[in-house]
């Protein structure tokens, strides 16, 4: 029996709920804060992410899937947004528009990673970007995005996590400090560890390795080496987080997994979640248009993966609305009046109103009964002497107004005259 490959899920539809509420959520804020919506392939040459996202992590030497088309090109199953994003950035044009272009999207990324809760090879993420602007103020926008729709999904206990990365100008006297350390250290670190030191030295404070964390907590801290540009930039940021209020710690380890990022990284945090408390990460990619062939353009993004969200909102007890249920059952007997009971249907949801029948031409019990599981308000009971008469019975499933033979020409008025009380009262 075939099962869904490792590492992706199935939403069935008593979850479709949680997500449904979070897509109505993402379109409230990103319309607040006015980004718009951008849409690119779920494959792209794979040169993109090796170029943009960095030889050396572990996106690149260990998580994508890679193949080879028919006509020889060398594509990749999109790992992350950004690079996607920046590409489709500098290819239009946007530079061009108005600065900076805010954009969201939402869809499916592919990472070969270890499966774990919340975490899948396949995963949905909301995506934000935020092109063209250096000013701190567009770090704390973006930020704010993410605080302002996990207020609104009702998340307890959030925080930012935040550090600064550096950028070219100082962050190749920090790795070489960095390096050295650990040079003193080799014996104590994963192998993992050891590789990233030669290719990607940062990477090593983010390994999870409990083996590593002692020598992690000796490292150097990147902030004893910032250049005055980023210096200022981060306690910019800083002063406007505290103006806002908004609970932070700068988490000297914070430095994301992928090469791209300078200046501000930064996750926000939800309490009682697990281990894997943080539910969105992101920061500065001020270098990755250049690299990509563009123009020297500043940016900040985040991602967050949104069955990661649902899990949380699970967790932390947050009650969603359900997804709407049918109004009306249109029950009739068996032979001529099944005719008239699919022409009654059709009349009845050309009108608006949601509305289910019975397949199989069961009893007109066994109909009440699954009218009743549904849980419609009202059924319209079609037999042979309501088809003589050219009436339907009205039967109120509440108990309410009980029952009530009407003409069938006026049935879908009657309908929503009634349901259009109901959902004043």
């Amino acid at each position: 029996m075939y099962v869904a490959p490792r590492g992706t899920i199935d939403i069935l539809p008593e979850d479709q709920p949680y997500w449904r509420y979070l897509y109505e959520k993402i379109d409230e804020v990103t319309a607040l804060f006015h980004y718009q919506r951008i849409d690119v392939p779920i494959f792209e040459d794979t040169g993109l992410y090796v170029r943009g996202v960095g030889e050396g992590t572990d996106i690149v030497d260990k998580e994508m899937y890679s193949f080879v088309d028919k006509g020889g090109r060398e594509l990749t199953l999109r790992p992350e947004f950004t690079a996607g994003i920046m590409r489709a950035y500098i290819q239009h044009g946007m530079k061009t528009w108005p600065q900076p272009v805010k954009l969201f999207t939402i869809g499916p990324i592919f990472r070969y990673e270890r499966v774990q809760a919340g975490r899948y090879r396949q995963h949905t993420q909301f995506d934000i970007e935020c092109i063209g602007e250096l000013d701190p103020a567009v770090d704390l926008e973006v930020m704010s995005v993410a605080w302002e729709l996990f207020s609104a999904l009702g998340f307890k206990g959030l925080s930012f996590q935040i550090n600064s990365t550096g950028c070219p100008k100082c962050r190749p006297a920090y790795v070489e400090k960095l390096v050295a350390y650990y040079h003193q250290h080799e014996d104590e670190i994963c192998d993992d560890c050891k590789r990233r030191l030669q290719r990607n030295p940062l990477r090593v404070l983010d390994c999870k390795v409990p083996t590593c964390q002692p020598v992690i907590q000796g490292a150097p801290p990147i902030h004893e080496h910032l250049c005055d540009e980023c210096r200022n930039h981060f306690d910019t940021l800083r002063r406007y987080l505290d103006a806002l209020n908004r609970p932070y710690t700068v988490n000297h380890r914070l430095v994301r997994g992928l090469d791209y990022y300078t200046k501000t990284v930064f996750e926000v945090w939800a309490e009682g979640i697990g281990a894997q408390n943080a539910i969105c990460g992101g920061g500065r990619y001020d270098g990755l248009a250049q690299e990509l062939g563009g123009d020297y353009t500043p940016g900040i993004g985040f991602g967050s993966g949104m069955e990661r969200l649902v899990l949380t909102m699970k967790q932390q007890g947050i009650r969603v609305p359900g997804l709407p249920k049918p109004q009306v059952a249109v029950i009739y007997q068996r032979g001529p009046a099944k005719v008239r009971a699919l022409q009654l249907l059709s009349e009845v949801r050309e009108a608006g109103i949601r509305a289910i029948i019975s397949f199989g031409d069961r009893s007109l019990k066994a109909q009440l009964r699954n009218a009743n599981r549904e849980q419609v308000r009202y059924a319209l009971v079609l037999g042979e002497d309501e088809l003589a008469a050219g009436e339907v019975l009205l039967q109120d499933m509440q108990g309410g107004e009980g029952k009530k033979r009407i003409a069938q020409e006026e049935i879908t008025q009657e309908l929503k005259m009634r349901l259009g009380q109901e959902s004043h009262e």
